[in-house]
């Protein structure tokens, strides 16, 4: 008695106010409760809110529609959860299309809407499945999508018809299972048997993990992935880096004159003893007798005569 008036006092608040019904946030379980509790539409109601949403742009009336179809999108879901995606997610991209599919309704068609709806739902869900479910995508043709959304389930089938009869069940289809399921799809047999290598090849972790009891040593394919140093422009770049370093500074320094040569040289290539690096302004104009400021100077005019030479050697 009580849970009929339950039944019935959310039916009233779901007419009255349908979004009150659907609760935005929280546990997936009391979203589908909630969704399977709202009133179904008849076909009167069904196409008197189509036509004024058509007609009149009317956003309530649009709200009933997908509110009513929101069952809909959970029960197509719950085919897809074989692929290892989130159901919430799976949910929400087919509410997506389940509105796409109430905004182009025309309800002059003769059809119901459930009807109209379940294709649009599918196909959000199917690009989702294909956008997330492996890093290297799977399906990029049209023959491609058909093998990858119905290859699985007719595995299955053919399986289960193997243990009936009691045949031995293989993981891999056979030459005649191949040609069955070429033939049923309208692809060829090679095709089928791609597809099925894809599908059967599990992910592979590239971050490197914990071997177990050593925590020293880790494991995993990205260890012999080449590095960004390796790759051959990057190796010619550094070759080229190091012929300025060497023989491109040495020619360099010999388009300067004598004194020009020593400034730069005791300036930026001799270190001191100490570490500290080479002489300074003060020092070198103490031993030529003139200011810091001019030996500045013949420094600045060395290093673009020396950043000329440079570009011509390069």
């Amino acid at each position: 008695m009580a849970s009929t008036e339950k039944n019935s006092s959310t039916t009233a608040v779901a007419l009255a106010n349908p979004w009150a019904v659907v609760p935005p946030m929280g546990n997936l379980d009391a979203y589908i409760t909630a969704v399977n509790q709202l009133p179904m539409l008849t076909l009167e109601e069904e196409q008197r809110y189509a036509r004024e949403l058509r007609d009149d742009d009317n956003l309530d009336s649009a709200g009933r529609l997908v509110l009513s179809h929101l069952r809909l999108v959970v029960a197509i879901s719950r085919q897809y959860l074989g692929y290892g995606l989130p159901h919430g997610d799976l949910i929400q991209e087919g509410n997506i299309g389940l509105m796409k599919a109430v905004k182009r309704f025309d309800p002059d068609r003769g059809v119901r809407l459930v009807s109209y709806a379940m294709h649009w739902i599918k196909a959000e869900i199917h690009e989702y499945i294909l956008r997330n479910w492996r890093l290297v995508k799977v399906a990029t043709t049209k023959a491609q999508r058909k093998l990858f959304f119905n290859l699985r389930s007719m595995k299955q089938d053919l399986r289960a018809e193997d243990a009936e009869s009691g045949e031995a069940v293989s993981q891999t289809l056979t030459a005649e299972q191949v040609e069955s399921v070429a033939e049923q799809l309208s692809v060829k047999p090679a095709e089928v048997r791609e597809m099925e290598k894809r599908l059967s090849g599990g992910d592979i972790l590239l971050d490197p993990t914990p071997v177990a009891g050593d925590d020293d040593h880790t494991f995993g394919p990205i260890s012999w992935l080449s590095r960004d140093s390796d790759e051959p422009t990057a190796m010619i770049e550094s070759a080229q880096r190091n012929m300025l370093a060497t023989e491109g500074v040495a020619n360099a320094l010999e388009t300067l004159d004598e004194r020009s040569r020593r400034i730069v040289t005791e300036r930026w290539l001799n270190v001191r003893d100490d570490g500290s690096g080479g002489m300074t302004l003060h020092e070198l104009g103490g031993e030529y007798g003139v200011s810091a400021e001019r030996i500045r100077q013949i420094e600045a005019a060395a290093m673009k005569k020396m950043r000329r030479a440079l570009a011509e050697y390069a």
